[in-house]
């Protein structure tokens, strides 16, 4: 089951010329999950893997650089046909904010399920859970964790066949939980392996919820808005510098890092910089990169970069973080 994270915008809540605002799109087998949907967030997945239908939404919090492109993305989907109910994620407050947005952009013709989530819930899909996690920003905001469920363990086939079992169709039917000829699961089938785990921390402060929530993920995504030397000003507005996400994701013994929501006002390379003197295996993502995370027996995540992502870096311009 391949896993993946494509980021559609990676900029502050200033887009450039090569950074779009925040959203990102994860890839589970056939689901399609999008969290957050910036402005101009349809225009990048049209220009890069195209505009899928999304499976579910989920957003973070409120500031317009993280919901504004959603309503002209859902009127694209009416005119487009879209017939299946979409479900919309969110702390409270969703449906009035999506009440305010589609007066202005209109009705759209297929379901919306708005769901206003409180901390604590789990959502079950096939295969893995998503889980809201209260962060610290201005006003009510979550980070979301997705994990997947244990996978049994490794089969012994060795063991299998000294305990009688005949390679083939027995092999397959105690894998998949029946005793056969006598022969019980726990008895070929090594300790169960944990699922892949992804961390979105949104908009955030340092704060302890999420260093919990992160504990040993194969992949955090953390905001780095601020470098070290504008710690004070990241504390008062509800924002984390590059080495402060970096210092939670060495605690939380994470396998890798990627920090996004960048401001204009430093080169990517100062924060890259910044965060790896803490923790090494740190990524900055550019717009339209992936990151494949495998199964742990597997490999560990790899940035996999857009082939067609312009190589300069990116301009240092002042703006006022959200």
């Amino acid at each position: 089951m391949d896993l993946s994270v494509f980021f559609v915008g990676t900029a502050g809540s200033i887009p450039t010329s090569r950074r779009g605002l925040p959203a990102m799109l994860v890839r589970r087998g056939g689901d399609r999950i999008l969290f957050d949907c910036g402005e101009g967030t349809q225009r990048q997945l049209v220009s890069s893997v195209g505009l899928t239908d999304l499976t579910e939404v989920f957003l973070t919090h409120y500031h317009a650089d993280h919901w504004l492109g959603l309503p002209g993305m859902l009127k694209t989907f009416d005119l487009r046909g879209r017939e299946r109910p979409l479900a919309i994620h969110g702390p409270p407050g969703l449906r009035d904010l999506l009440a305010l947005a589609l007066r202005a952009a209109g009705r759209v013709r297929f379901e919306l399920q708005l769901v206003e989530l409180a901390p604590g819930a789990v959502l079950e899909r096939d295969g893995y859970s998503i889980a809201p996690v209260p962060v610290a920003h201005r006003g009510q905001a979550f980070g979301y964790v997705l994990y997947e469920d244990e996978r049994p363990g490794v089969f012994d086939p060795q063991t299998a066949v000294a305990l009688g079992l005949t390679p083939g169709p027995e092999f397959g039917r105690v894998q998949r939980g029946e005793t056969i000829k006598g022969v019980t699961p726990g008895q070929v089938l090594g300790a169960p392996r944990p699922g892949r785990k992804i961390v979105i921390s949104g908009d955030t402060r340092p704060c302890e919820t999420l260093r919990i929530a992160a504990h040993r993920a194969d992949l955090l995504l953390h905001e780095a808005t601020f470098a070290h030397e504008e710690r004070e000003r990241a504390a008062e507005t509800g924002h984390s510098t590059a080495g402060q996400a970096a210092s939670l994701a060495k605690e939380a013994e994470v396998t890798m890092l990627a920090l996004t929501h960048f401001s204009t006002r430093y080169p990517v390379g100062l924060l890259r910089d910044e965060a790896r003197e803490v923790f090494p295996n740190t990524v900055l993502p550019r717009d339209f990169d992936t990151i494949e995370v495998p199964f742990p027996e597997r490999g560990q995540p790899e940035l996999v970069r857009w082939s067609g992502a312009p190589e300069q870096a990116d301009a240092a311009v002042a703006e006022s973080p959200s």
